[in-house]
This record gives structure tokens, C-alpha cells and sequence, in this order.
């Protein structure tokens, strides 16, 4: 089973420039984006968020976003896919790149989601 990484904001070169910097961390995780409107705009689009999900090569994903839109068209494009899904409520970009140095790592989903915890937007 592999790990992946989706990221999710309403700016597309935001989700872009974390996946650049979660690269430096984790090279052989893979990392899929899904940021910003077709036209360019600031917003979260359903097919774009469906895009990364099912484009990420890995058995099972860890999904991170930016703001509560994003967090719907993820509960419903989750909802359509047959992958394993798992959707954090934590710091967008600490959260991703505590993921993803922790799947480079070799640390199991559990030892992840221990990290995570502390991240936590309440």
C-alpha cells in the first residue's frame, strides 16, 4: 500500500507552490493539486478536486485544503471515488508538509495521524 498526498486551495499557484516545497521533503511521495477556478480564479472547482484524487498514483490519499468550499467539493468527490481517503481539519501547510516528510520517512498512516493531531484547526 502507498501513500499520496492531494492538495487542495482556492488559488491554484498556492496548492502549486506547496506541492514545489513538500517536493524538497518528499520526492518519492506522490502529490497531486487541485487549486483555483478553470478561468484562473480564485475558487475551489469539483472537477478539478475530482482531477487529483483520481490522478494520484497512490493506494490511499491524505487530503489537505485551504478553506471550507474546498473542504465540500472534497467531501463529494471522495464520496464518487474508490480510493482511500483520508480528509484533515489541521494547518494547511504545516499539516501537508508534516505529512509528507512522514510518509518519505516510511511512517505508518497511524504515527501520521499521531503527528497531526497538535495541528488541529478547532
Amino acid at each position: 500500500m502507498s501513500l499520496g498526498i492531494v492538495l487542495v486551495s482556492h488559488v491554484a499557484e498556492v496548492a502549486d507552490g506547496l506541492k514545489r516545497l513538500l517536493v524538497q521533503v518528499a520526492k518519492d511521495v506522490p502529490i497531486t493539486t487541485g487549486g483555483g477556478l478553470e478561468n484562473g480564479e480564485v475558487g475551489t472547482s469539483f472537477e478539478r478536486v475530482q482531477a487529483a484524487i483520481e490522478e494520484n498514483s497512490a493506494d490511499e490519499l491524505l487530503v489537505f485544503y485551504d478553506l471550507g468550499s474546498a473542504k465540500m467539493n472534497l467531501e463529494m468527490a471522495i464520496e464518487l471515488t474508490e480510493k482511500k481517503v483520508h480528509l484533515y481539519d489541521v494547518a494547511f501547510i504545516e499539516g501537508a508538509y508534516t505529512a509528507a516528510a512522514l510518509i518519505q520517512a516510511g511512517d505508518t498512516l497511524a504515527e501520521i495521524e499521531e503527528q497531526l493531531k497538535p495541528l488541529k484547526i478547532k
